[in-house]
């Protein structure tokens, strides 16, 4: 099902849930001093309110931020690989050649092979790392007659260093990712208690409570439905595509 229509789903359903509760608490419930709760009321839905928007903020905004990195780290893995590559050309023998080679298949494995695997959480296959040990292998073999030479080698050396490194960052913000159990529950129980609470004031019209409810509940189920699809930086509805590692194959030619 498309995202944004299953965003809706959610929506309507978390309001149509909180119209009925509330209709129910209206319409079946103790009505007696529900005027004079208000104030008390007001003061503890402030409170759990203040305290389940700072919960769903830090946990909105550090999985934002994690998708944001992971899509730099795609570039910058990307690009390192394009940069150590050109380096490379400059070695004698075939040197150049052999690491524009293994350049080009480790964009593809990282793009067809890998990023299926980051998305479902499956296992990672062992072809990319040989294929970057093999690129070192290969610089480091090559020799450097001059001091253009040696400054290619060295920076062929590091470019391949900084891929490293962006893997590395890449394959453990794959495994790191996501929100744990406790913060679900602590997510969840959170929007339940914070929606509920209004059917404790009493003053209102039975029409103007449903909207209200209905309005809190969807504003907090939309919320959770971003948190849900931002789990994961490599799959659902903000999901980072291995587009960089594409744009590196055709640099490279």
């Amino acid at each position: 099902m498309n995202v944004y229509l299953t965003g809706v789903c959610w929506v309507i359903g978390a309001a149509v849930l909180a119209a009925v509760i509330g209709y129910l608490v209206r319409r079946f419930g103790w009505d007696e001093g529900r005027r004079d709760n208000n104030d008390a009321a007001g003061q503890v839905f402030t409170i759990v309110g203040g305290l389940h928007a700072v919960l769903v903020a830090f946990v909105l905004i550090s999985l934002f931020d994690g998708v944001t990195d992971a899509r730099d780290d795609s570039y910058t893995e990307a690009d390192s690989l394009v940069a150590a590559t050109w380096a490379a050309q400059a070695l004698p023998g075939d040197t150049g050649e052999q690491v524009r080679t293994l350049a080009v298949a480790y964009s593809n494995t990282v793009a067809q092979q890998e990023w299926p695997r980051l998305a479902d959480g499956g296992s990672l296959p062992a072809t990319g790392w040989a294929q970057l040990d093999q690129m070192r292998r290969a610089v480091a073999a090559a020799s450097a007659s001059d001091d253009w030479e040696t400054d290619r080698k060295n920076e062929a050396s590091d470019r391949l260093w900084q891929v490293y490194e962006s893997r590395q960052t890449r394959l453990t913000g794959a495994e790191a990712q996501g929100v744990g159990s406790v913060m679900w529950f602590a997510l969840i129980l959170g929007s339940v208690i914070f929606v509920l609470l209004p059917n404790l004031f009493g003053g209102t019209r039975m029409a103007a409570h449903l909207v209200i409810v209905s309005t809190l509940a969807a504003t907090i189920a939309l919320l959770l439905y971003a948190i849900f699809q931002l789990q994961n930086p490599f799959a659902g509805g903000s999901s980072v595509h291995p587009d960089a590692f594409v744009y590196a194959v055709a640099r490279l030619g």
